[in-house]
């Protein structure tokens, strides 16, 4: 029982490191990009949260994953 709490703690942990460490990157480029040109702001903000939603996905993945292990 412990082993497997240990093993879905790990996996959505780690899962989800690369996720928090894109969307962070993605939202520092969109705010670097939008400083630079405040007129694209518009265009800049739905890649960015398209970005944002396929980046959050993958630590979704990690959380089905989690609740797979038995």
């Amino acid at each position: 029982m412990e082993n497997v709490m240990l093993a879905k703690a790990l996996a959505i942990g780690i899962g989800s490191i690369a996720p928090a460490i894109g969307i962070g990157m993605i939202g520092a480029k969109a705010m670097e990009a939008i400083g630079r040109n405040p007129e694209a702001a518009g265009k800049i903000l739905v890649p960015m949260l398209l970005a944002s939603a396929f980046a959050e996905a993958i630590a979704i993945y990690a959380l089905v994953i989690a609740f797979g292990i038995k």
